[in-house]
């Protein structure tokens, strides 16, 4: 190609790749807006903690479902078929979360809610990762990440700006609605410009070629790559497919000459739910919540929100530059050693807490102490497993087990999730802080052994040659 033509490339694949990284926005914002919303939750359907806790997570059940069948819908009907079909769901749901009127209507709304967000969650960085030259897979999938921390920086801000104007997220805001009904309703924006980005970016050539395509396939590769490159990604391409004797299902996952799993499925089952398991959606569903256990008031818990979020933007900024230089294993075991360390003082920090007729109080110092340590795990937390797990779950499948691959890590990313955030309000009442980020702390560490012993390094690798990297005594035909 020549330097106009590579120019013209660039900057398609840059469009395509934020297009499709607006699905991890919404994953970020619909996921982060319920932080605001919980104090309206208890006051409109006057529900229990454990009822509010199943309000917040009956997302996470959506989401289950919809990593799961996205990922095998996904193999029959194209990449950008269902993810058009999920920002549809957005919008529908976006309106319906806020005109809810009882916790069934609500919990529902959630629910189909999750199933768009599940959808993107792994279909927007696998759609990515096969559209994306390998030396620039990391950072481009990375944008996903950037989007989802975005999208909760945005949802938080947006919270904030919501509560103030109104007086709180239960007092009355615009024609007659309480804010907590707006923060909902905030959503249906981005949702829009979503679906209507969708229409205009190309369906994966991967997926084409596993379809038998090929022409398409061809069609898109040469507007991205130009003539030369596309054919030979069309020859290992069809080279990696033709070491299975069928269209891809669900039973590919499963070794039968071994007659076992492959190890590549409980890798990225590993990643997916360790990435959970360290308790980081605690902060971000329930951070307002977290604070004000400990003494802060609304205004400022819902501040310290945006705090967090602006900590996440920079970090996975900085995880951008890096992923493609020194690799997705460093990043990840640092991450994990980096939030082993910051959640053991946030569990010294609130085993300091007094109890008194106001809940729980944290002295002056220990209070900044927990807070600063809070934004030190969400900084290590963004810039290592919040991307890279995206990144490798996009990538280190081989093409004909992509989709089912990443259907049975999306599901156990969110079954951990929900797992996560359904205990949390019970740990609050039972165990208290101190305990539940005990618990975390103790995640984080096996994480990191898990790290050093079972994730194997992606960088640099051709999605064609995966397998081999699963299987190094399988030879080239």
């Amino acid at each position: 190609m020549n330097q106009s033509t590579n120019s013209r490339s660039s900057l398609l694949i840059a469009g395509i790749t934020i297009i499709a990284a607006l699905g991890g926005f919404l994953f970020g914002f619909d996921s982060g807006v319920i932080n605001g919303t919980v104090e309206g939750l208890q006051s409109a359907f006057h529900s229990s903690s454990v009822g509010t806790g199943f309000s917040v997570a009956s997302l996470l059940l959506g989401c289950a479902a919809g990593a799961f069948f996205a990922g095998r819908l996904a193999d029959n009907f194209g990449r950008k078929t269902v993810m058009i079909i999920a920002a549809v769901l957005f919008i529908i749901t976006a309106w319906g979360t806020g005109i809810s009127q009882t916790t069934s209507e609500f919990v529902l709304a959630r629910i189909a809610a999750g199933l768009a967000i599940g959808a993107v969650s792994i279909l927007a960085p696998a759609y990515i990762s096969e559209i994306a030259p390998a030396d620039l897979r990391g950072m481009l999938t990375s944008l996903q990440q950037v989007a989802i921390i975005v999208g909760l920086f945005m949802s938080f801000v947006s919270n904030y700006l919501i509560a103030g104007a109104a007086g709180s997220a239960t007092a009355t805001f615009w024609i007659g609605f309480p804010a907590w009904r707006w923060m909902f309703w905030m959503e249906l924006i981005p949702a829009i410009i979503f679906f209507v980005g969708l229409l205009f970016i190309p369906e994966s050539p991967r997926y084409y070629m596993v379809s038998d395509q090929r022409d398409e396939a061809m069609d898109v590769l040469t507007r991205l790559y130009g003539i030369e490159t596309a054919r030979n990604k069309i020859r290992d391409i069809k080279k990696s497919i033709e070491r299975y004797s069928s269209k891809p299902r669900l039973s590919d996952l499963w070794d039968f000459t071994r007659s076992r799993v492959k190890p590549i499925v409980w890798v990225g089952l590993g990643l997916a739910i360790f990435q959970q398991l360290v308790g980081i959606n605690v902060i971000f569903y329930y951070g307002s919540v977290l604070w004000q256990a400990v003494g802060f008031t609304e205004n400022v818990s819902l501040l310290s929100n945006v705090i967090n979020g602006g900590v996440s933007i920079v970090a996975v900024l900085i995880a951008l530059v890096l992923i493609d230089r020194i690799g997705r294993k460093p990043l990840l075991w640092i991450g994990s050693a980096g939030m082993t360390i910051s959640l053991a003082v946030m569990t010294y920090a609130f085993s300091t807490a007094t109890m008194t007729s106001s809940g729980l109080n944290l002295s002056g110092t220990m209070g900044m102490v927990a807070l600063v340590a809070a934004n030190v795990y969400v900084a290590f937390f963004n810039g290592t497993w919040g991307p890279v797990m995206w990144v490798m779950l996009g990538e280190m499948f081989p093409n004909q087990i992509r989709g089912s691959g990443l259907a049975v890590s999306g599901l156990g990313q969110w079954i951990a999730n929900f797992g996560v955030t359904m205990t949390f309000p019970v740990f609050l009442a039972g165990i208290g802080l101190e305990g539940a980020y005990s618990i975390y702390a103790g995640f984080a560490l096996i994480s990191l052994i898990f790290v050093l012993y079972m994730v194997p390094e992606t960088k640099g690798r051709e999605l064609e040659d995966m397998d081999l990297l699963w299987e190094p005594d399988l030879q080239e035909t």
